[in-house]
This record gives C-alpha cells, sequence and structure tokens, in this order.
C-alpha cells in the first residue's frame, strides 16, 4: 500500500508540473502583455522595462517558470527593496489592476464556489445512485421506464436552462426561494442554505440524471456476471447477492465520475454562478478573461487544476482500500 500510495503521489506531481507548464505556455501565447495592462498611461518605454523588471518579466520564458514554480512552493517577492511586493506560498501569480496576490483572490471566492459544489454533489450522488438502483432492481417494470425517461430529460436539459426555469418559477411564479446573492456561513447558517437552494437543485437535476443512467447500466452488467449466477445458484436471497455481490463493483465507475465532477466544479461553477449572480471562482475567472488580468486567469486555472488531481488521487486511495488488487 505504501508504494501504491508513493506511486500516486509521483503521478500527481508529474501531472502538476505538465498542467502547470500548459498553463504558462499558454499564458505567453495570449496577445495581451500582461506588462504593459499594468504599466498604466502614459507608459513610456523606460517605465515599461520597470514594470517588466517588477513582474519578473524580463527573464527567459523557462527562468519565468521555474520562478512561478517555486512561488506556488515557497513564495515568492516582485521586485526589490522597499518597494517589493511579497506573494506568499502558496503564490499562484499577483494581479496588479487588483492589487492582490491571486491565492487571496481566490480564497474570496472559493467559499462560494465549495458551498455551491459539496451541496450539490451531495444531492446528485444521494438521488442518482438511489434512482439508479432503484431502475437496476426493477429492470424493465414501469417506474424503470419513468425514471429512465426523467434521467433522459435531465441529461438533455442545459444548466443554464434549468437555472432560468428555477428563477422562474419558485422565484418570480411563487416567490418563495431567493434567485440570486449568496449569504456566508458563518453570517447565518439557515440564509446560507435558503440562498443556495435553487443553485443546488439546478446542478444536482442535471448530474443526478447523468449518475442515474450510469448506476442503472453498470449494476446491471454486474448482474449478469457469471457469479452472480452462481450466487443465486446457491441460494442465496436476491437482496443479499444485490447488496454484498452486486453493488460494490456496480458502483466503482460512479465513485472515478463523481471525483472528476466535483473536482471540475470546486475549480469554478461558471454558469450556474453567472445564472444565480453569486461571485465564485467561475465569476472570477470570467472577469479576468473579460480584462485580460492573466496573472489570475492563469491562476485559477492551475488551481482547478490542481483540485481535479487531488480528487483523482483520493478515488486511486479509495480505490486500493476497497479493492486491494489494485495496489498489488
Amino acid at each position: 500500500m505504501t508504494r501504491y500510495l508513493l506511486r500516486r503521489i509521483g503521478g500527481v506531481l508529474v501531472v502538476m508540473l505538465l498542467v502547470t507548464a500548459i498553463a504558462y505556455l499558454v499564458f505567453f501565447l495570449l496577445p495581451s502583455d500582461p506588462a504593459r495592462l499594468s504599466c498604466g498611461k502614459p507608459c513610456t518605454p523606460d517605465r515599461l522595462a520597470q514594470v517588466r523588471a517588477l513582474l519578473g518579466y524580463d527573464h527567459s520564458v523557462p527562468v519565468q517558470y521555474l520562478q512561478y514554480l517555486h512561488g506556488i512552493v515557497l513564495g515568492r517577492s516582485y521586485g526589490s527593496g522597499a518597494a517589493s511586493l511579497h506573494c506568499p506560498a502558496p503564490c499562484f501569480g499577483y494581479s496588479f489592476p487588483q492589487g492582490r496576490p491571486v491565492t487571496a483572490l481566490i480564497a474570496d471566492r472559493f467559499p462560494v464556489t465549495l458551498s455551491i459544489a459539496v451541496g450539490a454533489a451531495l444531492l446528485w450522488l444521494v438521488a442518482g445512485v438511489l434512482a439508479g438502483l432503484v431502475c437496476a432492481l426493477y429492470h424493465d417494470s414501469w417506474l424503470d421506464r419513468l425514471v429512465t425517461v426523467g434521467a433522459l430529460g435531465g441529461v438533455s436539459a442545459p444548466t443554464f436552462l434549468v437555472g432560468l426555469v428555477g428563477i422562474l418559477v419558485f422565484g418570480f411564479r411563487f416567490n418563495v426561494l431567493p434567485v440570486n446573492g449568496y449569504v456566508a456561513l458563518t453570517d447565518d447558517p439557515v440564509q446560507w442554505a435558503f440562498h443556495l437552494v435553487l443553485p443546488w437543485c439546478t446542478l444536482a437535476f442535471v448530474f443526478a440524471a447523468i449518475y442515474a443512467r450510469l448506476t442503472r447500466t453498470q449494476v446491471l452488467e454486474v448482474l449478469g456476471e457469471d457469479y452472480i449466477a452462481m450466487a443465486r445458484a446457491k441460494g442465496l436471497s436476491r437482496r443479499r447477492v444485490f447488496v454484498h455481490h452486486a453493488l460494490r463493483p456496480g458502483l466503482t465507475p460512479v465513485l472515478t465520475l463523481f471525483a472528476l465532477d466535483l473536482g471540475g466544479l470546486l475549480g469554478g461553477a461558471v454558469i450556474t454562478e453567472k445564472v444565480f449572480g453569486m461571485q465564485g471562482l467561475g465569476a472570477l475567472l470570467i472577469d479576468a478573461v473579460a480584462s485580460s488580468d492573466l496573472p489570475v486567469v492563469v491562476g485559477c486555472t492551475v488551481f482547478a487544476g490542481l483540485l481535479i488531481v487531488l480528487a483523482n488521487l483520493v478515488v486511486d486511495l479509495l480505490y486500493g482500500y476497497l479493492d486491494p488488487r489494485v495496489t498489488s
């Protein structure tokens, strides 16, 4: 298990190096010049050279990339002397238009995205898996067909459309739920949950449909295996066969998909945040793209990649626990 853990951590480090390298390469391929954007007006050649030196853009691209990695691990300083700006680790860059480290900007917005993603994930995981299990258990029944049709509708519906319909019905028609804004959990837990009901249900409706279809397909596939037929031939009850022999292998792919979806949402639920007027990581990224704040774009990209990689690492470790053959 220790060797397996070390291999997975090594893989995580390699993937993160690739993610940061690609993100930083895209940073230099974009037509916008972050030094010129930070130079202000009038931007004389001498002033532009000073800004490049302050930002560290007067070095070669490989040296700048190594400085960026150094900032993530140990922090870095921009400029020198009394006028230098220190960015503590983990430093994902510094936004000079906003006058703050990218890490601080992410930390301000992350609680909003975290609240949306985790709450919706719990809803869609429970609802989707239960619906899929019911369909598999009562295969070809009217209940199976009803859930399958509903899941097809959920898969086909865009997130923004579901959100707008929810706003129209529950926000304006019946006026029972708030349609925008965010209340911090520490300020008022009740209002925090109340303002997140519509975003949670919007994401849960779309994702639960996917999980229901996947769970149904996987469990039915496992129920058709030879060892399941042998278990039934031994006289085991239907419930025992389903719970002890089919459930775990049938849900293994669901665990993988859940980690990817949750990790991706933690990097920013862009559409949902915009529809409901919540200032999370998705809104931060969109605003940074609109204003060509490239350090924020790269920082959010690297942070989102880190979350997805860590989510996959957790899944790999769970696989090793559930199936010891994986670690051999």
